[in-house]
């Protein structure tokens, strides 16, 4: 019997993320040059990830 693709290990599960957390996006915007440091981190432009 087979097991269900859904009950893989996690070192399977190895999707590209399309949603960035907060602190992941600043990270790409200092990169960029597009954050300044007394920006404020609420109302941040969308990104994405860097490939």
């Amino acid at each position: 019997m087979s097991m269900h693709p859904s009950l893989k290990g996690k070192g399977t599960i190895a999707a590209k993320r399309n949603v960035l957390k907060r602190y992941e996006r600043v990270e790409v915007l200092k990169k960029r040059g597009q954050f300044k440091a007394k920006q404020s981190v609420i109302g941040l432009p969308k990104t994405k990830p860097d490939v």
